[in-house]
This record gives structure tokens, C-alpha cells and sequence, in this order.
């Protein structure tokens, strides 16, 4: 090979190493674009709901227990038995408390029979103390005699009264046992049905300490209650006489319906949970429903139709680094910051907009959100995140711009904008996923 063709192969292949560096150079200027998921906004219903759980029960439930103990004679009412009130239900065996009436009865005749005696020891007593003063004021007895005999008579007169107190006290005792006696008698308190029954013929109850319950009566299970939990954050939604509808596992298809009666104030805290008892009233007609079923139950605090409304992704989305631009002090993008929105400043980036940041207009011919205009709020300088002022990202001529918007009522999936530069037909971003960075993108390039 010459030496002319020696330098033409070197220059030759300079070039060609100077195009691959320069190709390189601008494969690792060129980014990736930003990938976004976006849902276009529409008008319809919302409706707000406020979910708990609960339990049924009967309104009013009462407790029938024994305040005599003793062996169970009979029964005379079982499970879902129809009982009227003052119905004989059970029966404590009653030969002890017979007995008792018995020896009460004979203590009152021994006390009657005491008093009697008093009351002649007293006549005697009155008699001999006025015969002993007649005596006296003859000057035929001693003084003495005659204070004796007084005495006697007022002691003759205070034995009549503690025989008048002991007839008292045997004719109470008589009457506790006639009482006890008929606590024997177990008797249903209200008209109801039985729920439940917690004792057997033979089985004794004690009554020493605390009433045992031998049954429980609900009154009327053609009306029943809930008993409702509900959160703390939601009880403020809820209101007396609001509509409530649940279901329950037994009737997984079908709705039942009734109303707030009331929203207790008494706090129920379990492992720092506080719930609040709200109480719905429910018709049972047909006793489908039974005592202690769990039910789950919805209030709507709020329903709204033709309303705009929008994904709460897209309320909650934040563009990722690299999704928008930071402008320099010359009006240049920073360098690595470049993005598919030229021109969106970090403050609307960060939540706010400054005036003039909302570039590009709704879709042509949409309908604005009610009350129209920037939202209050949307302040120069980048305007922070309230509950009711939210910003929301917009895909306007293939770029991301930043709507800030005040919001309403919310369904948990899509969220009422009640004001703001948002129309029906605009496409919100409810996700993206940025360029690699770093390390990663180099790697990805191949530098």
C-alpha cells in the first residue's frame, strides 16, 4: 500500500470515528418521551355516601331474671315463644318460701298474742297506781308505795309499745314472705316473643348476688334498630332523620331501608378508634330481619347530577422530574430539565400557577365549570394545595398545564368541581412516567 493510500484510510476512518462520536453525542441529547395516562372529563351524577357497619336488635329488649333463688319447677315458655304480659313464663319451686309465710304467719300470732298481754298488764298497772294516789292523799300508803305503783303502770304502758312494735315487725316479716313467695312466680314483664332462654327444669338459680337472666323478651320484632359505627371523620356527614339503607348476609340481594333516629354522643373507643352509635330505625314486617345480624349500612349525604367531575388520580397526581421545564433567569430551560411542556414554570410544578400559566385553552366548544375563571386561590407565585383547591393537570397541545380548581363532593372514585379552568371533553393526567435519569439512562444509551 502507497503512502497516499495509508493517509486517505486514516483520514477515512477519522471521519468515520467523528461521525460515531458525533452521533452518540446526540443520542445522549435526545431524551425519552414522557409516557401519560390520561381520562378525558365528563359531566353525570356523583353521589356521596358515608359506609359503617352494625348490628340489629329489637327495640326494646328486656331481661327477665329471679329475685328469689331456688330450683327451677317449670317452664312454661321456650325459644320464639309469644308471651303476653303478667304471663306466667316459669316457676321457682316455692315449698321453701310456703314454709317461710308459714313461720312468719305464727310469729305475727305469738307477737299479736304478746300485746294482748301487755295491754292487760297494763290496765292492771293503770288500776293499782290509782288506787295507791287515793292511798296516798289519805296519807294511808307511803310515798314510796306510791311512786312504785306509778312507776309500774308507765313501765306496763311502754311493754304495750314495744308489743305494738314487735306485731309491727312479725307482720313485715309476714309480708316479705308472702313478697318472696310470689317472686316464685317468674311473669313475662311486656308483651313480646322470647329470644332466648338461659335455664332448664331443675337447674337452681342463685339470686344472692346479682338477678340471673332466665330469658330475654324482645317487645316488638315487627320494628327493629341498628346500631351503627361510625367513624369519627364521617359523623359530622350524618344528621337525625337522614335515609339509611344496609343489607345483610342473609339477603345478600336485597336493600333495606329506614332512618337515622338518632346520633349518639357517647364515644366508643377500641384500640384508639373512636366510632360514634348512630341508631336507624328499620320496619321488619315480614321478620326477615332477626336480632344480632350485621348489617351494612350506607348513608347518601349528598347527590348531584349533571355535575363536572373528575378522577381523584388526577387530583392527586404530582408531574414527575423531568415532566416540566424550570425556566432560567434568561428565559432558557435549565440544562437535563427539558420536557415535553416548555414554558410551565416550577410553581405551577409544585402545585400553584402563576397568571398567564393555564396555556392552552379547553377543548372548543366545551362547558366550564360553574363560576368560570381562575379559581380564588390560584395566586401568583404558586398557590399550595387546600381540601377544597386542588390543581389538576391538563393535556393541551401535547402538553401537560396546570388547572387549579375548587372541588366539591367526592364518591371516592371521581370528585365534583364545583369552579375552575376545566371543561368537559379536556384530558386530565392521571399518571406519567418520566425519562431515566442518572446512571440508568446512560446505561441505556450506552455512554
Amino acid at each position: 500500500m502507497t503512502k497516499r493510500n495509508r493517509n486517505l484510510l486514516v483520514a477515512a476512518l477519522a471521519l468515520l470515528a467523528v461521525a460515531l462520536v458525533a452521533w452518540r453525542v446526540a443520542a445522549s441529547r435526545s431524551k425519552p418521551k414522557t409516557q401519560m395516562d390520561t381520562v378525558r372529563v365528563e359531566r353525570g351524577r356523583i353521589v356521596a355516601k358515608v359506609t359503617a357497619t352494625g348490628t340489629l336488635s329489637a327495640i326494646v329488649t328486656v331481661q327477665v331474671g329471679s329475685q328469689v333463688s331456688g330450683r327451677v319447677a317449670e317452664l312454661r315458655a321456650d325459644f320464639n315463644s309469644q308471651v303476653a304480659k303478667g304471663q306466667l313464663i316459669a316457676k321457682i319451686d316455692p315449698q321453701l318460701f310456703q314454709a317461710a309465710v308459714e313461720q312468719a304467719r305464727a310469729n305475727l300470732v305469738a307477737a299479736q298474742g304478746n300485746l294482748a298481754k301487755a295491754k292487760a298488764q297494763a290496765v292492771d298497772a293503770r288500776r293499782q297506781a290509782e288506787r295507791s294516789r287515793a292511798l296516798a292523799e289519805k296519807k294511808l300508803i307511803a310515798q314510796a308505795d306510791f311512786d312504785t305503783a306509778v312507776a309500774t303502770a308507765e313501765a306496763a304502758e311502754a311493754a304495750v309499745q314495744a308489743a305494738d312494735g314487735t306485731v309491727a315487725q312479725a307482720r313485715a316479716a309476714l309480708h316479705q314472705a308472702d313478697v318472696n313467695l310470689a317472686y316464685t312466680d317468674i311473669l313475662s314483664p311486656t308483651n313480646g316473643v322470647v329470644i332466648s332462654r338461659n335455664v332448664d327444669v331443675g337447674q337452681t338459680v342463685a339470686a344472692s348476688l346479682q338477678a340471673p337472666t332466665l330469658f330475654v323478651i324482645a317487645e316488638d320484632l315487627a320494628k327493629m334498630q341498628v346500631d351503627t359505627s361510625v367513624a369519627e371523620a364521617d359523623v359530622g356527614r350524618l344528621k337525625d332523620g337522614m335515609p339509611a339503607s344496609f343489607t345483610v348476609d342473609a339477603y345478600p340481594s336485597e336493600v333495606f331501608r329506614g332512618n337515622v333516629r338518632q346520633i349518639r354522643n357517647s364515644p366508643q373507643t377500641v384500640q384508639n378508634v373512636v366510632t360514634y352509635d348512630a341508631v336507624i330505625d328499620v320496619d321488619n314486617p315480614e321478620l326477615k330481619l332477626k336480632p344480632g345480624m350485621t348489617a351494612n349500612v350506607t348513608f347518601v349525604y349528598a347527590d348531584k347530577d349533571d355535575v363536572l367531575k373528575v378522577p381523584n388520580a388526577a387530583l392527586r397526581f404530582k408531574p414527575p422530574p423531568g415532566m416540566v421545564e424550570t425556566p432560567r433567569a434568561g428565559g432558557r430551560p435549565a440544562s437535563g430539565t427539558g420536557g415535553s411542556a416548555p414554558g410551565v414554570s416550577q410553581a405551577a410544578q409544585g402545585g400553584g400557577r402563576a397568571e398567564g400559566l393555564a396555556g392552552g385553552s379547553p377543548a372548543s366548544g366545551g362547558e366550564r365549570a360553574s363560576g368560570g375563571g381562575r379559581g380564588e386561590g390560584a395566586g401568583r407565585g404558586g398557590a399550595m394545595d387546600t381540601p377544597d383547591r386542588r390543581t389538576v393537570w391538563v393535556l393541551s397541545e401535547e402538553r401537560p398545564t396546570p388547572r387549579r380548581v375548587r372541588t366539591g363532593i367526592s364518591d371516592g372514585t371521581s370528585t365534583e368541581v364545583v369552579e375552575g379552568e376545566l371543561a368537559p371533553g379536556d384530558l386530565v393526567i392521571t399518571d406519567a412516567v418520566g425519562p431515566p435519569s442518572g446512571f440508568a439512562a446512560a446505561m441505556r444509551r450506552g455512554l
